[in-house]
């Protein structure tokens, strides 16, 4: 088998039905080795040293990654296993649209591979931090293990729409989205 990005994308394309969401978790191929493939932090996926010139193989891989239990990220096809590096998250959340207010308000967030996900308890909403730096890491869960951070404009616009609750008597920051409250911070 090869590791070229070109020879797994006719793979998939062979035995997968719905490409849009391919289900990797029927798959369990044994490991077929590490890909010289990295997904920077600024979201680029970078192929032996070069960035993958072709957005509708990303677009195709990004369906085909799962984060294991190892915390390692792998491209799967029924018969092969790929180890690669994700400097930060695989996916980026780069824009950010709000429907209606208040508890009922829901937030959606589009990813750079043009995946809208919606806030929810399918798509949970997570700020932790860095731990180098304590500055905040927004993220929300995708699928398999994944996650999409949230870019810094993504991240100002979710912030136009914190409100504070008391959450066992003390004030939290958060937004609302589909009913739940995701909480981003302490309040004042």
């Amino acid at each position: 088998m090869s590791q070229d990005p070109e020879n797994l994308v006719e793979q998939v394309q062979k035995t997968v039905k719905n490409l849009s969401q391919p289900p990797l978790e029927k798959w369990h191929p044994e490991l077929s080795g590490d890909m010289d493939l990295r997904i920077s932090r600024d979201g680029q996926w970078i192929h032996k040293g070069k960035p993958l010139g072709r957005e509708a193989i990303i677009k195709l891989f990004s369906t085909i990654l799962r984060r294991e239990e190892d915390d390692q990220y792998y491209l799967l096809t029924p018969v092969e296993k790929w180890r690669i590096q994700v400097e930060d998250t695989p996916l980026l959340a780069h824009s950010l649209e709000v429907e209606g207010s208040g508890e009922k308000q829901i937030i959606r967030l589009t990813t750079n591979v043009g995946e809208t996900l919606e806030v929810s308890d399918e798509h949970p909403l997570d700020v932790g931090s860095y731990e180098d730096s304590e500055q905040p890491r927004p993220v929300i869960r995708v699928r398999h293990g994944l996650e999409a951070r949230l870019v810094t404009a993504a991240y100002y616009d979710l912030a136009e729409h914190v409100v504070e609750k008391t959450v066992d008597g003390k004030p939290v920051l958060g937004v609302f989205s589909h009913g739940n409250f995701y909480k981003i911070g302490s309040g004042g």
